[in-house]
């Protein structure tokens, strides 16, 4: 079952302003360690039925942050159908912020007027120096190559979570991605990447 699949709405009923007055959830800054901490003490906080917004704002961060707090999502979900898991983004969702919201199902997804969204392909940073003979030099290459296939399948699992149900296809994703993609909050909601603009 996908991601999305998992994470329906109790009513696909489009949100507005008011319903945001109060996020149960707000978030700005790096996503990183930090971040998952105050994410988690805010989930645990968070009212046990109805309606919980999650805002986020922030520049990008780790990856694999954004996945734990986004499988912390789909699992609330999954344990607690009774509540509705929203996520509201404000100003800048980029790069870890975009992973982090493609686990919301996409009627659960807002965007602030004006707020841009960068969708990029995963970076690496990392030098590998082969000295030894031969045969010891295959070990280290061999372990960056499955380093470098098991990212990109991370990562096109989450382009594929976050752009099921809009028109974008995972050709048009994987070919913008590699030079940082940037969508006005108007852009991602006429693509089907978010419900609506408030």
């Amino acid at each position: 079952m996908s991601v999305t699949a998992m994470h329906r709405a109790p009513d696909s009923l489009t949100l507005t302003a008011r319903d945001f007055a109060c996020p149960s959830i707000m978030l700005a800054g790096a996503v990183d360690y930090a971040m998952y901490d105050r994410f988690r003490d805010r989930l645990a906080a968070a009212p046990p039925t109805g309606l919980v917004v999650t805002e986020l704002s922030t520049l990008g961060g780790d990856p694999e942050v954004a996945r734990m707090m986004g499988e912390d999502i789909r699992f609330h979900s999954e344990d607690r159908p009774e509540r509705r898991f929203v996520f509201l983004g404000k100003a800048a969702i980029y790069s870890a912020g975009a992973t982090f919201m493609s686990f919301f199902a996409r009627e659960n997804r807002y965007l602030t007027r004006g707020t841009r969204v960068m969708i990029h392909e995963r970076k690496m940073d990392k030098t590998l120096q082969v000295a030894g003979p031969l045969t010891a030099c295959l070990a280290p290459v061999k372990a960056m190559l499955h380093e470098l296939e098991h990212s990109i399948a991370i990562q096109n699992e989450g382009f594929e979570n976050l752009i099921r149900g809009s028109d974008i296809t995972m050709e048009e994703v994987l070919k913008r991605a590699s030079d940082d993609w940037y969508l006005e909050a108007g852009e991602a909601q006429a693509r089907g990447l978010v419900q609506a603009v408030i």
